[in-house]
């Protein structure tokens, strides 16, 4: 009886070729550990992983939409301004008692518009995204006090804090039914690890049969369970504390869309090719253009929904919000492996760059350290990962 053949990847060289991605859940792990004698073990604690989610969210999910801006050579540094701007408006609009689902939509409305509005900009007339960009920053800052007069915008209950700072268990009142926990996260996490496995058996087993190489069997499995030990680490870190966050719902969603989105799609091939090489793409027929004004329009509907969260988790609409949130989803790329010179990057990898940033500021917060300090070690680590992406790219000569 005849078997098929099945081409695997030796380990090491597997090892060798992802290593930057390897290379980032690693810094993750050594820096809360790293933290964890220093702070008392605290940023172990349910909470402080919940609070964690509850403060940085917005980062993850502007930073979601800064790689796709950046796979394509491009920035945008109005992100923070944008969200002060479409968030003092969300407030406006949810003070007049539409609802919160309305009030997101308005927001996501808001901030696509506004993405349109720069992304032609840069798509057509060609104008420089930086340029344009640095522009909106001004612009929508300006306007920011001019629709709130400068003075905080107060809600008219806590229901649009919640959607920020709240969780499913108490949502749909499930404390205290699985040992004294809270058993949402248990349950979605659950479901989503036996989707994950499916689509990983389904995905090797598609390979196999198209005569591609694959990871050997051992080392595929051994992935498979450290990804399912961290995702039940955090669901049970979770129900220490209050439950799921409904943020993280949110934000896992939104990741696991746009990560299907540039892996899986036409467009997300279009959004490679047009960074790699946007000439080239010209030449094979992809309208660079509107792929270029695409990304920003995705860019503007995730700034608008950030905006949501960061106005939520605020518990008001403060003209001065967004200060440096630009800074933090850029950051947040280049530490997740993102190129300088385009065309590369992972959605997941931006979110570990995001969460080892997040760790950080967490991490000096429970020791007391000032700001200006996060500042200093946030600069140091940006400068860091730039360099080793322009070093491992000269040593591969590729650039």
């Amino acid at each position: 009886m005849s078997g098929k053949v099945i081409h695997t990847v030796n380990s090491r060289t597997l090892i060798r070729n992802n290593l930057r991605n390897y290379s980032m859940f690693i810094m993750l792990g050594l820096i809360m550990l790293i933290f964890g004698p220093l702070a008392e073990w605290r940023n172990f604690s349910g909470r402080n992983i919940t609070n964690i989610f509850f403060q940085y969210s917005y980062v993850l999910i502007l930073a979601t939409g800064m790689v796709q801006c950046i796979i394509i050579l491009g920035i945008d540094l109005s992100v923070g301004s944008v969200c002060a701007f479409v968030g003092a408006l969300s407030a406006f609009v949810y003070n007049t008692q539409i609802g919160m689902p309305l009030t997101v939509l308005s927001a996501l409305i808001m901030g696509l518009v506004i993405g349109a509005f720069q992304g032609w900009f840069i798509a057509y007339p060609k104008i420089p995204a930086f340029i344009v960009t640095l522009a909106g920053m001004m612009l929508f800052r300006g306007l920011t006090y001019i629709v709130t007069n400068v003075n905080p915008v107060s809600f008219q209950d806590d229901e649009y804090s919640y959607f920020s700072t709240g969780t499913v268990d108490e949502l749909l009142h499930l404390e205290n039914t699985f040992f004294g926990h809270y058993p949402a996260a248990f349950v979605v996490v659950g479901v989503l690890l036996l989707l994950y496995w499916a689509a990983e058996f389904s995905g090797r087993q598609k390979k196999i049969a198209n005569n591609f190489e694959v990871s050997p069997f051992g080392l595929f499995m051994v992935k498979l369970i450290i990804i399912s030990v961290l995702a039940l680490t955090l669901a049970e870190r979770f129900a220490d504390y209050r439950g799921l966050p409904i943020v993280v719902i949110v934000l896992g969603v939104t990741v696991g869309v746009f990560h299907f989105i540039m892996n899986n799609t036409v467009l997300g091939r279009y959004i490679y090719a047009v960074g790699g090489n946007a000439r080239s793409a010209k030449l094979s027929g992809i309208n660079s253009e509107f792929i270029t004004f695409i990304v920003f329009c995705i860019m503007g509907l995730l700034t608008g929904l950030a905006a949501v969260v960061s106005t939520g988790y605020m518990n008001s609409a403060l003209p001065q919000a967004g200060n440096m949130f630009e800074m933090d989803a850029i950051a947040a790329c280049y530490i997740g492996g993102v190129s300088a010179s385009g065309g590369i990057g992972t959605i997941i990898g931006v979110i570990v760059g995001g969460l080892v940033m997040s760790a950080i500021n967490n991490g000096m917060s429970l020791m007391n350290l000032g700001t200006h300090y996060q500042y200093v070690v946030k600069a140091l680590i940006l400068l860091l990962a730039v360099f080793y992406d322009v070093y491992t790219r000269r040593k591969a000569g590729l650039g």
